[in-house]
């Protein structure tokens, strides 16, 4: 779908100090073998700060940055547990941002669940809630988790990738920002929903088969019923189609993007996914950043966008890839102009 009138204003990461991928081998932790294939250097690891409240830090400053504006919405996408119990994680969020600014009426404040692809799940909801009526003027996106034992092992539970912990925050106008949003497609393939349930049955509370998330097993389990051959053209399909469907409703090519904010994934799956099947330069996307950070579950792209923009990588005409995707399976891509400093203006102009 394209999105003439939708703008992002601001946005803003909080990631907690970084771990020696080396480290985590010399200890034991990880597999000297599985290290090199996926060519990290570190992954952020919080000593005592949750999901939510690494979102909400990111958020306030988001929120601030861009001079407090009311909001009319706030999205709040998660993967891993959030620290409480039967709680909502995104209300927490919401009071943590408004709590700086009194003056703000409160509004919905809604959790996604789309797993790694939440943080593309957000943009594109709300997106479309901020084009359905010109009476709604921005949209708050946050993501946060901390992938900490006994439940989760961030550095094997998903061999080929290193999970971090941290929080992205991304702000939506439909007035202004520093670059529009031209386009987002999504595709969803639930043929392949099974490879992170296996052969399990359903359990009656978290953890009931095994003391902590092994979503190799469950993969192992799933193709072996479906089959290589047919999983890996249904991911290659849908991600393909994604990503053409995201260029042809923005009235572009491939070769016309000049960055691609990229799944915080290893190096061997982002060869297999991205660099290799569509030649991307990995130079010109954020896997010389992301290595050093590790997966930040539904806030990669948030996070990755908000690094070029803070880096001073991005100028004004440039476009921009964001690509997501998450178990279910399901598949986003979203082409974003760069417009320049944010300026107040009137609606719709995106003046740099």
């Amino acid at each position: 779908m394209r999105y003439p009138e939708i703008f992002i204003a601001g946005g803003a990461t909080e990631l907690p100090p970084a771990q020696d991928v080396r480290d985590a081998v010399a200890a034991g932790r990880l597999d000297a073998r599985i290290a090199d294939r996926t060519e990290a250097l570190a992954v952020t690891v919080s000593d005592g700060p949750s999901g939510p409240e690494l979102a909400a830090r990111a958020a306030r400053r988001a929120f601030t940055e861009a001079g407090s504006p009311g909001l009319d919405l706030l999205l709040h996408a998660t993967v891993y547990y959030q620290g409480h119990d039967l709680w909502a994680p995104a209300s927490y969020v919401q009071r943590e941002v408004l709590a700086d600014a009194p003056g703000c009426v409160p509004c919905p404040a809604v959790e996604i669940r789309q797993l790694s692809n939440g943080g593309m799940a957000a943009l594109e909801l709300a997106a479309g809630y901020l084009a359905a009526t010109p009476d709604r003027g921005h949209a708050l996106l946050t993501a946060g988790d901390r992938f900490e034992a006994p439940g989760f092992d961030r550095w094997n539970g998903d061999p080929g990738t290193h999970y971090a912990d941290g929080g992205s925050a991304l702000l939506l106008s439909n007035r202004d920002g520093f670059a529009r949003l031209r386009s987002l497609a999504t595709v969803s393939a639930p043929e392949l929903e099974g490879m992170h349930r296996g052969d399990d049955p359903f359990g009656a509370a978290p953890f009931a088969h095994r003391p902590m998330v092994d979503m190799e097993t469950t993969k192992r389990a799933f193709v072996s019923r479906t089959g290589v051959g047919r999983c890996t053209a249904l991911v290659s399909a849908g991600q393909r189609r994604a990503l053409e469907t995201a260029l042809d409703e923005a009235g572009n090519k491939l070769a016309d993007i000049d960055w691609f904010v990229l799944p915080h994934l290893g190096r061997r799956r982002l060869e297999a996914a991205f660099f290799t099947p569509f030649g991307i330069d990995p130079e010109r996307s954020t896997w010389p950043w992301s290595r050093a950070v590790g997966h930040l579950g539904a806030g990669d792209q948030f996070a990755g966008l908000d690094h070029l923009r803070r880096s001073g990588a991005l100028r004004p005409g440039q476009l921009v890839l964001l690509v997501g995707i998450g178990a279910g399976f399901t598949w986003s891509c979203a082409v974003i102009e760069v417009l320049g400093p944010l300026r107040p203006s009137g609606k719709g102009t995106g003046a740099a």
